[in-house]
C-alpha cells in the first residue's frame, strides 16, 4: 500500500484544527503521515497537535523555528516526507473518509503524476467532521485533463485536494511567496512537462472564509498572480495580462458557488 505523506500548515488554528486531523486520521487508506508544521501559533494548537501526536503516531507535529508563513510552512513539512506521494491539506478544510483511496487509485491508473479532486464548499461556521457532512449542491468540479498552458489561464487545482507523486517527480517544494504558492507549484510541475488529471467525485471539504480573510479578497490576488506570471514564470507582459484575466474570472466564478 502507497505510503502517502499529508501536508499541513497550521497557524492559531485552534477551532478548526480538531476536525481537519481527524478527517486524516479516519480515512480508509490508512497508510500514511501527517506532517504538521505549526507557524508560531499564539493559541492552543500545538498543545492539541501534541495531544493528536500522542493518540496516533502518523501525526508528526513539528514547530517552526520562526514565522514564515504558510509557503515556508509547508516546505519544511514536505522536507520531512517519506511518503510515495505528497498530498495537501490546510487546518481549516476537511478530507471525506475515502478521499485518499479514492486518489491513489486514480493515480495509478493513469499516466499524470499529479491529481486533484471535485470539492464542496461549506460555511465558515460549519463545527461538524467529514464523517457526518451531509454532501450540499455547493460543489467545485474537477477539469479531467489539465496542461500548462490552461494553467496559465485559469488555476484549476484546489490546493486542499492536490496530490503529487514522488517517486516521478521527486521532492518538489513550494515557492515562498506570501500568497498562490500552491498555483506556482503546480506550474512549475507542469511547465517541466507533466500534466494533471482531475477525479469528477467530490472528496474533499473547502470552508468559506469570511470577509477579509487571506482567501476571500479575491482582488487581491491581482498583484501576487502578477508577480507569479512575470518573476516566477517569466512570462511577457501580454501573455501575462491575459492569464491575469482568466484568474480574476475564475475568482468571481468560484466566489458564486
Amino acid at each position: 500500500m502507497p505510503l502517502v505523506s499529508v501536508v499541513m500548515p497550521v497557524y492559531n488554528s485552534e477551532a478548526t484544527l480538531g476536525a481537519a486531523v481527524r478527517s486524516v486520521l479516519t480515512q480508509t487508506h490508512s497508510d500514511l503521515e501527517l506532517l504538521i508544521t505549526d507557524d508560531k501559533s499564539t493559541d492552543g494548537s500545538m498543545d492539541l497537535l501534541m495531544e493528536f501526536a500522542r493518540q496516533d503516531e502518523r501525526v508528526l507535529p513539528r514547530s517552526a523555528p520562526e514565522q514564515g508563513g504558510a509557503g515556508r510552512a509547508r516546505n519544511l513539512a514536505i522536507e520531512r516526507a517519506r511518503g510515495d506521494y505528497v498530498a495537501f491539506l490546510d487546518s481549516d478544510d476537511m478530507w471525506l473518509p475515502e478521499k485518499a483511496e479514492r486518489q491513489v487509485a486514480f493515480a495509478a491508473g493513469g499516466d499524470a503524476p499529479l491529481t486533484f479532486t471535485s470539492y464542496y464548499k461549506m460555511d465558515a461556521d460549519y463545527a461538524g467532521d467529514s464523517t457526518d457532512f451531509v454532501p450540499n449542491g455547493r460543489v467545485v468540479p474537477a477539469r479531467g485533463h489539465v496542461d500548462y498552458r490552461a494553467m496559465l489561464v485559469r488555476d484549476y487545482i484546489g490546493a486542499l485536494t492536490a496530490m503529487y507523486d514522488r517517486n516521478v517527480l521527486g521532492t518538489r517544494l513550494m515557492p515562498e511567496m506570501r500568497k498562490r504558492q500552491d498555483y506556482a507549484l503546480w506550474l512549475s510541475i507542469m511547465r517541466d512537462g507533466a500534466d494533471a488529471r482531475g477525479l469528477t467525485e467530490p472528496l474533499a471539504v473547502y470552508r468559506a472564509h469570511q470577509a477579509g480573510s487571506l482567501s476571500s479578497n479575491k482582488l487581491s490576488l491581482v498583484q501576487y498572480n502578477w508577480e507569479l506570471y512575470r518573476r516566477h514564470e517569466g512570462l511577457s507582459v501580454a501573455r501575462s495580462a491575459r492569464s491575469l484575466a482568466g484568474a480574476v474570472w475564475q475568482s468571481l466564478r468560484n466566489s458564486r458557488i
